[in-house]
């Protein structure tokens, strides 16, 4: 074989290689003069989203090919077709292989059959250079090559039963034009089938079945329809002459279409990519007694009731078996015959829908008038006035009649007169019946009652016989602590009155006389402090031992609600480093809790007093944040409930004889149930200068509020000053000072002077870094109490570099935000200021 041939098979087998390739490329666009395109060929969208070619569905034998439009990427036994451009004119008994479509010598879109007949797609007047693209949103449309702006057609303008992002539902009185779905005649056939979609004059989407109503998607109301679900960003346009609406998804990545499918139904699906098939995102109408007559005329349909339809008052099944068997196709018929003579009457329909078929509204009209025009109108079946005045009525056969559970109208139907009166008795029958049926579960009921009542009057008078208290004078809570606590531990108080009413408290409970001989009559030479609730006293018992006295002050709103939660609260928590809450007294308007009392007095006694601050050594300090730090953790996470204190304070931290710090005063404090770790309040209550921001300004307070407060407490033990009217140098409080003196790495000039050299440096300044760390601006920034003993404790864990802190109370920032608080306007601030005792 010569070289010269053997190149030259080569170079055209690689040519006809190439031509091969040319012709299978896709394209979304031909053009008048291309060549016409095959059943092997098909227009693909830019992004490769949509197809266009022919096709012929199902197994329905009939042998019928349609050109449309289907999803490329959906696998081919899912292969959804959305548009079809000749589901009118199919091409029958063809071979599909022979059938083209193409852009004919006018510039419309025509279809050919296998013996070469042809069909025209559209009929408009066009270009002689036309071209037809399919987009990337499903739309054909059809453009001059001159003027590509321009769309001459488009496909959307003619939709079957999809209604794709970008579509039109509505119409243009104008031009006559109605945009409207239509579904398929089955799944198999797309011919036109029996239900439409349209959005009419008094902007109410329906569903047609043929020229009826089928069931309604409820009115526009400037956002969407009633009943129609949400499904995506709407937007609606009306004027004089054109009404329609549209939508675009949210997410444009998904692949999703609204159906109108053979049923009547309206559905949303969603491609599934891992499922790998169509997911149901809604479906319409989600109930039957949103199908427009389904229980036929007279019927009433409610969802709620069995069987779904019932006859109105005054009427009868038309067929009784077949209504037994849930065929309400032949609806109710009337019992009695309307005189038409004005003698007829009316009975009342509660919570009904407005049915179909009303006459137009006549206005300011009363409910007489509007009674009296539909008695003396034969045709008149039932009327319905509104509280604007309207009078609604309906003629002939009533239909489509739902009764809601609640809401809608009441709705007056014809019946004879003398079928009222066969109702008025059998009301009353029903009534009597009913009273029979009832009288003696009342009586059983009244004798019940009556046990219950003369039962608790026994028990009150019993309990009133009782002593109202131990003598507290006689107690010894030092020796004999578990024993008064078996004794007594189990009283169940209640307490009445006071804003939030009865509560019940589980505490020894002592007399007011007793209570008022070991305070001396309450006399101000035993008074140890003044707070919101009102005073404490130091009372004295027989055996030398002292007990302080928190008395409710009489009108005292806020006391009585701390009193409350202190004693409900407190009551069930034992720790070492917390108040211990001995018993209660509750005589009349009296309330009195009674605490274990502190020599010391509380922290601020000491610290911030020039002259006392030295009894304060480093050692006490220290030993004083451990304590603190530990009674913290025990709240926050190792007692039954998670408590937060929220008014932690130099004044509410209280010492012993041996100066041990013991946490006081719950009456602010909050428990959280569960992993539940913040919450927000409308009523700040606490004390300016340990408040955190996010709590003094927006109400969200966490455990990261408690510790915020302690670190404010940290630096004022270490500094032997107060954060809120600090006045050393021109920051504006102890923060401010701290930080900038931090910054500057001159951190030990913070420390009290009155400790002189005798702390270790490295202790202290890793005390100021926690301190720090405790009153960073962030809340999440913040270490938990848990994290702050460790730091505290452990000198060889490494310790952050503290952020900047919050120099004055201010809006949180969006780190305090990450857990979603709900913020709320703070109503008021109520500042606590409660003295040592």
């Amino acid at each position: 074989m010569p070289i010269s041939f053997l190149v030259a098979k080569i170079i055209l087998f690689i040519l006809c290689l190439n031509n091969l390739h040319v012709a299978s490329a896709s394209t979304d666009t031909i053009r008048r003069g291309d060549q016409p395109m095959n059943s092997l060929q098909t227009l693909v969208s830019a992004n490769g989203l949509f197809e266009l070619g022919f096709f012929s569905p199902g197994q329905s034998g009939k042998n019928n090919i349609y050109l449309g439009i289907w999803y490329k990427n959906i696998s081919v036994e899912h292969k959804t077709v959305v548009w079809v451009a000749n589901r009118e004119y199919p091409m029958k008994g063809s071979n599909i292989s022979n059938c083209l479509y193409y852009i004919s010598r006018d510039g419309n879109l025509e279809i050919s059959d296998g013996i070469g007949r042809p069909y025209a797609l559209t009929s408009q007047r066009m270009s002689t250079n036309t071209s037809a693209t399919l987009l990337d949103t499903g739309n054909l449309v059809l453009r001059d090559i001159r003027n590509s702006i321009v769309e001459l057609w488009q496909s959307f303008d003619y939709p079957s039963d999809h209604f794709l992002p970008g579509m039109k539902l509505g119409f243009d009185s104008r031009i006559g034009k109605n945009w409207s779905l239509i579904s398929w005649n089955n799944s198999e056939d797309p011919a036109l089938g029996f239900y439409s979609t349209l959005l009419d004059s008094s902007l109410e989407f329906l569903v047609m079945r043929g020229s009826q109503k089928y069931w309604s998607g409820g009115r526009w109301n400037g956002k969407s329809f009633g009943l129609l679900f949400d499904i995506g960003l709407n937007s609606y346009i009306s004027d004089d002459n054109v009404i329609y609406f549209t939508y675009s998804p949210r997410d444009k990545s998904l692949i999703s279409r609204i159906v109108l499918d053979p049923s009547g139904s309206f559905r949303q699906f969603l491609w599934s990519k891992k499922l790998k098939e169509w997911v149901v995102m809604w479906s319409l109408p989600t109930q039957r007694c949103d199908i427009n007559g389904l229980c036929r005329v007279f019927g009433i349909c409610n969802i709620n009731s069995s069987p779904m339809c019932q006859c109105s008052e005054g009427f009868e099944p038309s067929l009784p078996v077949n209504w037994s068997l849930n065929d309400w196709s032949q609806g109710c018929v009337r019992r009695t015959s309307l005189e038409c003579r004005g003698k007829d009457r009316f009975t009342m329909l509660k919570n009904v829908k407005f049915p179909t078929g009303s006459e137009s509204s006549k206005q300011s009209w009363s409910g007489h008038t509007c009674e009296l025009d539909c008695i003396n109108d034969c045709s008149c079946s039932a009327y319905a006035h509104t509280y604007d005045n309207q009078c609604f009525s309906w003629k002939g056969d009533l239909l489509g009649v739902e009764q809601l559970e609640s809401g809608g109208m009441d709705l007056f139907i014809k019946v004879a007169a003398n079928e009222e009166e066969k109702l008025i008795h059998e009301s009353q029958g029903r009534r009597q019946l009913s009273l029979i049926l009832a009288l003696p579960i009342i009586l059983t009921m009244l004798i019940l009652i009556f046990i219950v009542f003369f039962v608790w009057r026994r028990k009150l008078k019993q309990r009133g016989k009782k002593k109202t208290g131990q003598d507290l004078l006689s107690c010894d809570f030092n020796s004999t602590r578990e024993a008064t606590k078996t004794k007594s531990s189990n009283v169940k108080n209640i307490v009445s009155g006071g804003p939030g009413g009865s509560w019940e408290v589980e505490l020894p409970q002592f007399s007011l006389e007793s209570i008022t001989i070991s305070t001396d009559n309450f006399s101000d030479a035993n008074k140890l402090g003044q707070g919101g609730f009102g005073p404490v006293y130091k009372g004295t018992i027989l055996n030398g031992q002292n007990v302080a006295i928190k008395r409710l002050s009489r009108g005292s709103g806020q006391g009585m609600e701390e009193l409350r939660n202190e004693a409900t609260l407190i009551a069930k928590l034992q720790h070492r480093n917390l108040v211990r809450l001995l018993g209660c007294c509750i005589e009349g308007e009296e309330k009195i809790l009674i605490y274990e009392y502190m020599p010391n007095k509380s922290l601020d006694f000491f610290l911030f007093d020039p002259t006392k601050r030295s009894v304060l050594d480093w050692d006490k300090r220290i030993h004083i944040i451990q304590g603190i730090s530990q009674g913290l953790v025990y709240l926050h996470e190792h007692s039954r409930m998670r408590i937060i204190h929220r008014d932690l304070k130099a004044s509410n931290v209280l010492l012993d004889n041996q100066m041990n710090a013991k946490i006081s005063d719950f009456g602010m404090a909050r428990i959280f149930g569960g992993n539940k770790s913040q919450a927000n309040t409308n009523r700040i209550v606490g004390t300016y200068g340990y408040m955190s921001p996010e709590y003094a300004m927006e109400g969200l307070f966490s455990i990261k509020s408690d510790v915020f407060s302690f670190g404010i407490l940290l630096l004022e033990i270490l500094s032997g000053e107060r954060n809120a009217g600090f006045r050393l140098s021109d920051s504006s409080n102890l923060i401010e000072h701290a930080w900038k003196l931090w910054k500057s790495e001159r951190g030990l000039e913070l420390m009290d002077q009155t400790l002189g050299d005798s702390f270790p440096t490295s202790k202290a300044l890793r005390c100021i870094n926690v301190g720090l760390l405790c009153v960073q601006e962030q809340a999440v920034e913040r270490p938990t109490m848990s994290d702050i003993l460790i730091m505290l404790s452990n000198e060889t864990k490494a310790l952050q570099s503290p952020k900047q802190p919050a120099f004055c109370p201010r809006s949180t920032s969006e780190d305090s935000r990450v857990n979603n608080p709900t913020v709320l306007s703070v109503n008021d601030v109520t500042v606590s200021s409660v003295e040592g005792r």
